[in-house]
C-alpha cells in the first residue's frame, strides 16, 4: 500500500449556521473549526448550508494553512477558547456557488448524514471531484 492510500483525506464538509458567520468567512478568508482534524495546504473544504433548496454546498475553500489556537493573535485565541475552537483555517482562495448547490443532486443524498452531521464528514478525493462537477452542471462557481 502506498503512502498516498494509507494519508487522511484532506478534503472535507463544514456546515455554516449563522448568517453573520458565513459573511465572516468570506470576507475575512479564514474558518474557525471546532471540529479536529488534519488540515492540509491544498485541500477543499465545501461549506453547507440551509437555503430554499433545503440543505446545499454554498461554496468551497482550497486550504492556505491551519494556525493552532496558540499561536493567533491574543484576540483570535480568546475568541477560539470561548468559542470551543481549535485554530482557524486560512484560505488561499474562495468560491460561492450561485446558486447553491443541493444536497439532493450530489452522492451525499444516498447517505445517512444530513443537516448537522455533515459537519466535519471528512471526503476523498474522488467524492470532491464528484461534487465538484455537479456543481460544474447546476451552478457557477464566483471566486470571492
Amino acid at each position: 500500500m502506498s503512502e498516498q492510500d494509507i494519508s487522511q483525506p484532506k478534503n472535507f464538509i463544514l456546515r455554516i449556521t449563522r448568517e453573520k458567520w458565513l459573511k465572516r468567512v468570506f470576507r475575512i478568508k479564514k474558518y474557525y473549526p471546532g471540529v479536529p482534524r488534519h488540515w492540509e495546504k491544498g485541500g477543499i473544504i465545501f461549506f453547507a448550508r440551509k437555503s430554499d433548496a433545503g440543505d446545499s454546498i454554498i461554496g468551497y475553500g482550497v486550504v492556505e494553512e491551519f494556525v493552532k489556537k496558540d499561536d493567533l493573535s491574543d484576540k483570535e485565541r480568546i475568541e477560539c477558547e470561548i468559542m470551543n475552537w481549535r485554530g482557524a483555517i486560512i484560505f488561499r482562495e474562495l468560491y460561492m456557488f450561485e446558486p447553491p448547490v443541493p444536497i439532493k443532486e450530489t452522492f451525499l443524498a444516498a447517505m445517512k448524514a444530513k443537516g448537522k452531521y455533515l459537519h466535519g464528514l471528512q471526503l476523498t478525493e474522488a467524492q470532491t471531484a464528484k461534487i465538484l462537477e455537479v456543481a460544474e452542471k447546476i451552478s457557477n462557481a464566483k471566486r470571492v
